[in-house]
């Protein structure tokens, strides 16, 4: 495989013109949060919200952005607890436009710069870590609809 591109346990939407990655250990919510977001852009909460990846997500480094695609296996499948895999209608790329990680330990209520940002492939990207315990969805959709404050 290219340097460029990787296979990692992560769940990808595409919200609006790009996509949000979602990072987690096992049992942390990546679906959940996944589906929240579609039914978000179903109700009007985003412009636009439909799975790119769930559990298997394969990203690439195309020209300095991140390209995000599903494992072509799972293409279309989400995982809703309690009701099992599940298809639905799906992306097949975009180019990730925020990383999300769930349960993250260094998550803070004023984060520092520092762990404002990821690093993945060798792609800079905005992160939102949210902290173990606190729901994801209020905390992303605050990200996805509001411009930051530059200090």
């Amino acid at each position: 495989m290219d340097p460029g591109n990787s296979t990692i346990h992560a769940t990808a939407v595409l919200t609006g013109a790009k996509a949000t990655l979602i990072r987690g250990p096992t049992g942390s919510g990546k679906s959940q949060l996944a589906w929240s977001l579609i039914k978000a852009g179903e109700n009007g909460f985003l412009t636009f919200a439909r799975l790119i990846a769930d559990d298997r997500t394969l990203l690439e480094n195309r020209s300095g952005r991140l390209l995000v695609r599903p494992a072509r296996e799972l293409a279309g499948m989400i995982e809703i607890r309690g009701l099992g895999i599940q298809w639905v209608e799906f992306e097949p790329v975009a180019v990730v436009g925020i990383v999300v990680d769930l349960d993250a330990g260094d998550a803070a209520r004023l984060p520092e710069k520092e762990a404002s940002n990821a690093v993945i492939s060798g792609v800079r990207l905005p992160r939102l870590a949210v902290a173990p315990g606190t729901a994801p969805l209020p905390l992303v959709l605050a990200a996805l609809r509001t411009p930051p404050v530059d200090d």
